[in-house]
């Protein structure tokens, strides 16, 4: 299960978020989102957990709770939704046939 995580301080790293989850079980992945531009934290991050089980018990015990002296929200990640606009499929037609 994939599991969002918003409200994180700034200092944390992929580690942190992974040792915050791994006393509710196997955590396959851990990411905090860097800004590109900055490099800097965006204040929120990603975790995978294999078992569905074990991340529902997660999300239930952590949503709400501080967490490096900020309160941390978390819940259950909504699948990507496909971008449109300025940088999609259309745009490279379009300057093929300029």
């Amino acid at each position: 299960m994939n599991i969002f995580i918003a409200g994180l301080s700034f200092r944390l790293n992929d580690d942190d978020l992974k040792n915050l989850f791994e006393s509710y079980g196997t955590v396959s992945s851990a990411r905090v989102i860097i800004d590109r531009q900055t490099s800097r934290s965006k204040g929120y991050g990603f975790v995978e957990m294999e078992d569905d089980e074990e991340a529902r018990k997660a999300i239930a015990e952590l949503n709400g709770s501080e967490f490096d002296e900020r309160t941390i929200s978390v819940s259950e990640a909504r699948p990507k939704e496909k971008r449109s606009g300025f940088m999609n499929d259309n745009r490279g037609e379009y300057n093929r046939n300029r």
